[in-house]
């Protein structure tokens, strides 16, 4: 019995013994595999630090390449349709021309309406701005680019007028060459069309963004504001005192901030830029043309007009000094409805002037640019303006009698709400914000 208890003491012995060489054995195994995990990712580690090394310094040598490179003028980085679009576009360019320093000008242009369809270039129509470009480029003024594009001479007018309408003093804005020869320039414009002067303006500076106000004047046979019951003879009429004064009674009711929906084409009541701010509206007395007829002129100023509001505040104002209608009629054209109103022919009006008086206070005097006055050229823009202006509305008045024929269309005018027209939305953008009278 003792015997058997030391084998089972021995056993058991043998048994712990096996158990913890078992546990070492196994410690021993995890070691080594956990250092060998350990050596592998050091060793990617390594591998990838010397590939970012490798990267980093081809991309460096590329860029001191490219830096080296572009300093010769025969590197093009373009691809081949790149370059030789590049190339074609330049070969079409004149290089004496784009070779010239350009800086901003404002140029100031006079010009008689009369057999153009207005201002503003327009495809296949004979324009003032066609005859414009056509001398610019000829001179060099402006380059090929810029004759196919306007905006590359950045290139803007004052006011945009309509056909037939004429300008004592149209300012337009544009990079031009220090050295100009206007009386040269001069020879290769139509006679109907004179540029006066040239002045050197700022560097922003915009014909029709910089402009205060605008200036027109409507010149026609005093006859317009004649009772039509008075049966008056074209040529020997002649104005009364009293009729003469009703006319300006009328145009004053004109001044201020109003609303001119009724005063142009597809604009809504609430349409903001339906408001405009008339800042004088006047008469002159009457005087006599060469053919002995009386003719008056009416002047209006404000901030900037619609398409055919003036010609429109004109026919409404000779309506109603004739006693076609009444002043209600006015008041109604202010107000929200729309109302039937005559226009007046495109033949008396005139964009007078452009003003800049902001302009001219800021850098007028600042002794680099001239106030844009134009008072040294005023005698011969008074020339130009009686002899291919107001003497082509004198004798197409005496020989056509525009003005006379569409008198007789004012009784056909109902002077009220329009039937049967819906009003524009306030969606339609079809009439722009400019001066396109």
């Amino acid at each position: 019995m003792l015997l058997f208890g030391r084998l089972f003491l021995k056993a058991e012995r043998l048994s712990s013994i096996d158990i913890a060489c078992h546990s070492v054995q196994h410690s021993k195994g995890f070691a080594a595999a956990m250092a060998e995990a350990l050596e592998k990712l050091e060793k990617q580690k390594h591998i990838a630090n010397e590939e970012r090394i490798v990267a980093e310094t081809s991309v460096n040598e590329m860029k001191k390449l490219k830096q080296k490179l572009k300093r010769r003028k025969w590197v093009n980085w373009e691809t081949e349709d790149e370059r030789k679009s590049t190339e074609a576009k330049r070969a079409a360019i004149d290089p004496s021309v784009e070779k010239i320093k350009r800086k901003k000008c404002a140029i100031l242009l006079g010009y008689s309406g009369a057999n153009y369809y207005g201002m503003q270039r327009n495809p296949g129509m004979d324009t003032i701005e066609e005859e414009l470009f056509k001398a610019l480029l000829k001179h060099k003024w402006i380059s090929l680019d810029a004759y196919g594009q306007a905006q590359v001479a950045c290139f803007q007018r004052a006011a945009r007028t309509d056909k037939g309408v004429s300008a004592a003093r149209q300012v337009c804005s544009l990079k031009l060459p220090e050295s100009l020869d206007i009386k040269a320039f001069n020879k290769d414009l139509p006679e109907q069309i004179r540029l006066f002067a040239v002045e050197r303006v700022t560097k922003g500076f915009n014909a029709k963004g910089q402009c205060d106000a605008r200036t027109y004047t409507y010149t026609m046979p005093s006859i317009a504001f004649a009772d039509f019951e008075a049966n008056a003879n074209y040529e020997s009429f002649r104005l009364p005192t009293e009729q003469l004064q009703k006319a300006k009674e009328i145009l004053q009711k004109f001044e201020g901030t109003k609303n001119f929906h009724n005063f142009t084409s597809r604009k809504n009541y609430f349409d903001p830029s339906s408001k405009r701010f008339i800042m004088s509206f006047i008469c002159s007395d009457p005087f006599l043309s060469p053919q002995n007829i009386e003719f008056v002129t009416v002047k209006v100023k404000g901030q900037s007009f619609m398409l055919h509001q003036i010609r429109k505040m004109v026919g409404l104002t000779i309506a109603i000094v004739r006693g076609h209608t009444g002043v209600p009629t006015l008041n109604k054209a202010l107000s929200e409805e729309r109302i039937d109103l005559p226009m007046a022919p495109g033949l008396g009006l005139v964009l007078d002037t452009v003003h800049y008086e902001r302009y001219n206070e800021r850098y007028g005097e600042d002794g680099i640019h001239n106030p844009l006055t134009w008072k040294n050229h005023e005698p011969e823009i008074q020339q130009f303006v009686e002899q291919k202006i107001l003497a082509n509305i004198y004798e197409t008045e005496y020989k056509e009698k525009p003005l006379l024929n569409w008198l007789d269309t004012l009784p056909l005018h109902s002077y009220d709400v329009r039937n049967g027209e819906n009003p524009p939305s306030s969606e339609d953008k079809s009439n722009k914000d400019e001066n396109e009278e």
